[in-house]
């Protein structure tokens, strides 16, 4: 039925021209459609008079609101037609006054029940948003629409695929809002915590609870969600940041997402990519700070958040940490400390009074594991010399006693020391990992040296193997290690194809600082009882590098003084060492002698070396990595009688080497090794 204003037409004929013209693209039947011929009609109109648009634009808003009022759902559907087609034609100095206008009627289909309307409504805004408007606009709000787009987005209609619609409708919504007023200064700020509060979660809400289209062709409502965060999220300034992750980490708390960790790690990962890459650090201090903020959260919560840092730390460019790079290590350090603490003591605060949290001390170790991985990749963005930096102000943390005192205790005793240390030192292997220097004076200086050497004085057997692993690392500049990995004979080595290179100037002074130190560090060590398979492998790799890294004539015949010092250790009966320690140190100083042999190229030292090995393969197995260095090794129950023709003679060898113009002299001093008084009097001697 045509609207019909007038009891005859003349009355009609006296109407406003805008008004005849509005009333002219509404056929007698909606299902017509608008009329195409009159709409242009009225686009040419307001075109030529520009100053009427604002009431063409009030006309429409009375006719849609009477037929929103009355069901006439046709007419509404012509109606916001001729509004979008208006729209995208017009952009004088009188828009404004229109636009409200139409955002006027956008919200009377929004705020309907019906599910049809809101869509059509938002399909509306989605339009006028990319739209670029001539003219600012100092007084128009979009308050509602964040709110009511937001609620779309949490549509529980029963009916699945309308819901699915109005959820899409509220997300694309949402997309517009942004468009159109992130650029927009006269606007009210959409990064207020006040929208983001609500546009954060509900884009969230959307990317956590549906599926991915594989094989249609139609957007799902996650694809179109994540396309909509990315959009956000890269347009954010530096300033807004905060303001657009906090609404993330509150939504995670508050759902709990964190345990899980795949959801976390995959909204981190499309905030990390999507971001200006300039501003990833201020993405990983709100992390930090949110996992101090939750320091007596369950350790999966924490757990949680320090996986999203592991991931967020490796999408960063390098150096991207910004200015605080120690802060990041100080925070991590300390929630491993924490960690440890709650661990050994069971609570949170100390106590064991009825009713505090239950800590399972398992999850407390995947978190420290966790930390531990998070702070050797935070390590790996970082520059050589920031990374020296870190390994300094991690074993400034270390406890080592005698070194450090002034450290405060855990609070949970010497374990909980004794787990510092480790956990300490575990993070020092992540961040020494690949570490490439060409200078050992700045590499391990001696305020890092010195402690590390002292813990390798401890009782503690896996503190031992990790300061070992931090060594190896270190001198490693070639990626020899793996060479070495095997305590073996090899009889030509030339099949491990080592890379040597001649010893600087600098590696020199090294040595001439710090090379006794590394040889009693590695004497001592094949001295502890409770060295293992391991501990002799990592040492037998720190003599390998020592020849291939480090080595001049004088450091060689300190390295080959030290294998038959070894041997000596081997067969004293001073030292009380079980059968296998003593088998395995021979069996170290065997391998080794093969290899330095090899290295120095005198044919009567290779000689004398084959000679001995030989005779022990036919008689004393034992005595040779390939027996010892096994799971099952095959021992005697005593090692009483080892001589002659199976021994290494330090005469021989000195013979040999002097007459090929190396000086021996050093080889007939005694290696003392009786006290650990000399070893630190002679750190100190090395300081004066």
């Amino acid at each position: 039925m045509p609207y019909n204003f007038g009891v005859c037409g003349c009355c009609g004929a006296l109407r406003p021209r805008y008004k005849r013209l509005v009333d002219n693209i509404f056929p007698e039947d909606p299902e017509d459609g608008l009329v195409k011929a009159n709409m242009e009609k009225l686009t040419f109109y307001a075109l030529s008079a520009p100053e009427k648009l604002d009431r063409i634009g009030a006309y429409l808003s009375e006719r849609l609101s009477r037929d929103v009022a009355r069901h006439r759902y046709g007419y509404v559907c012509i109606a916001m037609e001729a509004l979008d087609q208006l729209l995208m034609a017009c952009h004088c100095q009188s828009i404004n006054l229109f636009v409200e206008s139409f955002l006027k009627m956008v919200r009377k289909l929004l705020e309907s029940d019906k599910p049809n309307l809101q869509i059509l409504g938002t399909n509306s805004f989605v339009k006028f948003a990319n739209i670029e408007e001539d003219t600012p606009s100092y007084h128009r709000s979009y308050d509602f629409f964040v709110s009511r787009f937001s609620e779309m987005c949490h549509s529980n209609f029963e009916d699945p695929d309308i819901r699915t619609k109005i959820r899409m409708a509220g997300i694309k919504g949402l997309q517009g809002v942004v468009r159109k007023t992130v650029n927009d200064e006269l606007q009210a700020n959409i990064w207020d915590p006040q929208h983001m509060d609500k546009i954060v979660p509900s884009l969230l809400f959307n990317l956590q609870s549906g599926e991915r289209s594989e094989r249609t062709k139609t957007e799902s409502p996650v694809e179109l969600t994540e396309r909509c965060f990315r959009e956000l999220l890269g347009r954010a300034a530096y300033g807004n940041i905060k303001n657009a992750v906090t609404p993330v980490l509150m939504h995670l708390d508050n759902h709990s997402l964190w345990e899980g960790k795949t959801f976390a790690v995959c909204c981190f990962k499309i905030i990390m990519y999507s971001i200006q890459s300039q501003h990833s650090h201020l993405v990983i201090q709100q992390l930090l700070g949110h996992l101090d903020a939750n320091s007596k959260s369950s350790a999966t919560v924490r757990a949680g958040i320090v996986e999203v840092l592991l991931e967020a730390a490796a999408i960063a460019a390098s150096g991207s940490v910004g200015p605080t790079v120690l802060e990041v290590f100080n925070t991590l350090l300390r929630q491993l400390r924490l960690s440890v603490d709650y661990e050994l003591t069971g609570s949170y605060d100390g106590s064991t009074n009825i009713g505090t949290k239950i800590i399972k001390a398992h999850e407390e170790r995947q978190l420290q594991e966790a930390v531990i991985r998070t702070i050797g990749s935070f390590a790996n963005t970082l520059p050589t010399y920031q990374r020296s930096e870190v390994m300094l102000f991690i074993m400034g943390k270390i406890p080592v006693p005698g070194v450090h005192p002034s450290l405060p205790a855990t609070g949970s005793g010497p374990e909980g020391t004794r787990m510092i240390q480790v956990m300490l030192l575990k993070s020092l292997v992540q961040v020494t990992a690949g570490f490439q220097t060409t200078n050992m004076l700045t590499a391990l200086p001696s305020s890092f040296l010195e402690p590390l050497l002292s813990l390798s004085l401890t009782e503690d057997p896996e503190v031992r193997l990790l300061v070992l692993q931090i060594l190896l690392s270190l001198i490693d500049r070639h990626d020899n290690r793996p060479k070495f990995s095997n305590i073996s004979i090899i009889s030509d080595i030339s099949v491990l194809k080592l890379k040597v290179d001649k010893c600087s100037r600098q590696d020199n002074l090294f040595m001439k600082k710090h090379g006794q130190q590394l040889y009693r560090h590695i004497y001592l060590g094949c001295k502890e009882q409770s060295s293992g398979r391991q501990h002799y492998e990592a040492l037998f790799a720190l003599l390998g590098l020592l020849s291939v890294e480090l080595a001049n004539e004088e450091v060689v015949v300190d390295l080959i003084r030290l294998a038959l010092a070894l041997q000596d250790l081997a067969l004293s009966t001073d030292e009380a060492l079980p059968v296998y320690n003593r088998c395995a140190v021979h069996a170290l100083s065997a391998a080794y002698l093969n290899l330095i042999c090899q290295l120095t190229t005198v044919p009567a030292f290779c000689q004398h070396i084959h000679e001995v090995i030989e005779v022990r393969q036919k008689e004393s197995l034992y005595l040779l990595p390939e027996d010892v260095f096994v799971d099952n090794p095959k021992l005697p129950t005593s090692l009483e009688r080892v001589e002659g023709d199976k021994l290494f003679l330090q005469s021989k060898i000195t013979e040999v080497l002097g007459g090929s113009g190396y000086n021996t002299e050093r080889l007939a001093t005694p290696y003392y090794h009786h006290t650990f008084v000399f070893f630190f009097l002679f750190v100190l001697f090395c300081f004066l």
